[in-house]
Formats: C-alpha cells, structure tokens, sequence
C-alpha cells in the first residue's frame, strides 16, 4: 500500500459518498475524513437548513468548509468524503466519483432523513440546482463534469458495501495495495 494515500470520493447528495468514504477508511485503515455543512451547523447550533440558506447568501461558508477538509487531509493518509473531494484534493492517488438517478438519491435521503418522498425529491433537485450554482460561482468547478475521476461508479448498481468493493478492487488492480 502507498504510504501516503489519500482518496478523494464525491458525489451528489444521495450517491452513499459519507458511507462509501467510511467504509473504505475502516477497511484500509486510513483516516476518515468528512466535515460537511451538518458539522458547521452543530459547531454553530443552528438548523442545517439555515446553515445551507446562509451558505448559498455569503460564499465565507463554503471557502471555509472547503479549506477545512483539505487542511485536514494534507499530508494524512485518508479518505476525503465530499461533494468537491475530487476537484479540491488535488494530489489525491484515487478520485472517485458516485452517481445515482435523482429519483434514486432522494429515495435513499427520503429512507435516511424518515420523510415523504415526494418532498425529498423536490428538495434534492432544488439541493442540486443551488449546489451546482455555488460550486460554479465559487471555483467554477461544474459539478456535472467529473470526467477526469480515476473511478466513477453507478450507486444504484449495489449497495454501499458493492461500492466500496469496486474501489478496493479498483486500487488492487492498479498495484496501490497489496
């Protein structure tokens, strides 16, 4: 294994990056890394909803977040999980990129966060549009062009476990574990 491993996993709200990113740390013994907007909002004590509102009116929020996450992998042997990993952990060895249909996420986010499915994916396709115009804003990064990732994987193939096979299998093929 490369003493100094990083992979970057991102992918839409829904795609399993949180529960991807956790198991492949656990299995290869890496740092889990995953500060998101729902830890600035516990941080602050205030709803996630206002984090996200607050976020989408001054930029501070997310050039925040996002510096975060990359001070907190450099130089650590980790997995990153986040919508921007791939695009912000420049050096990662690995990008990994999770898709899933939008009806797919908002069915897993309607399952996770125990609400009507119908609202959660009103909420999931408003998330996406916001998210998209942020990231473009802010870093000019498009979100819906991921390309460039070493790795990309249909979610809706298996579960988070499938997944992360995928890219345990993936990183043994390319000689970067044993």
């Amino acid at each position: 294994m490369l003493n100094n491993l990083q992979i970057a996993i991102s992918g839409k709200s829904g795609c399993g990056n949180s529960s991807v990113s956790q198991i492949i740390a656990e299995r290869l013994q890496l740092e889990f890394i995953n500060y998101t907007f729902h830890d600035i909002a516990r941080e602050m004590r205030i709803p996630f909803t206002k984090i996200m509102k607050l976020a989408e009116e001054d930029p501070q929020y997310d050039l925040f977040l996002d510096k975060r996450q990359v001070n907190l992998a450099s130089g650590r042997r980790c997995v990153l999980g986040s919508r921007l990993a791939i695009w912000l952990l420049k050096d990662a060895q690995l990008k990994v990129f999770l898709e899933a249909s939008l009806k797919v996420r908002a069915e897993r986010i309607a399952y996770r966060e125990q609400k009507d499915s119908n609202k959660a994916l009103k909420e999931t396709k408003e998330r996406d549009r916001r998210d998209h115009k942020r990231y473009l804003k802010l870093y000019s990064i498009n979100n819906d062009n991921y390309d460039f990732a070493d790795l990309i994987i249909d979610t809706e193939q298996g579960d988070q476990y499938y997944v992360a096979d995928i890219i345990e299998q993936f990183l043994k093929d390319k000689g970067m574990l044993k």
